[in-house]
């Protein structure tokens, strides 16, 4: 079964990320397939490469980096909500005129459009808000 998962919750904050992040490892392991992930609303702080969590909490901007490297997995980033909250990409830091920038690979810039795509690609998306 294909899954998409859309993630609302901020890092280290909300009990969301870390439970998604769990509950695709365990998909994986049981055969399905993630379609893709989408970060919304505080959720998009996941995708923050400026995190610094004590070395023995798990960095989650890691985890899901090790997620998109072992399983292919898309990771994309609203890009509305991520502009509020202060996060871009390099090319978005360019655009608006800014000094740096804290989004980077294997994180996307996207819009609403790929939640729609991920919800039509996936037998099931699943929410943690």
């Amino acid at each position: 079964m294909q899954y998409g998962l859309l993630v609302m919750g901020a890092p280290y904050s909300s009990p969301a990320p870390h439970s998604a992040l769990r509950f695709a490892h365990a998909l994986l392991s049981r055969g399905h397939q993630i379609t893709g992930v989408f970060f919304y609303h505080d959720g998009v702080h996941n995708a923050s490469s400026l995190m610094a969590p004590p070395q023995d909490e798990l960095n989650l901007r890691e985890a899901w980096a090790e997620l998109n490297q072992q399983h292919a997995v898309q990771l994309d980033v609203c890009i509305a909500a991520a502009l509020r909250r202060g996060l871009m990409s390099e090319s978005e830091a360019q655009r608006h005129g800014k000094q740096s920038y804290n989004v980077a690979p294997p994180f996307e810039l996207t819009g609403l459009g790929q939640l729609l795509e991920l919800q039509q690609r996936a037998d099931r998306l699943i929410t943690f808000a």
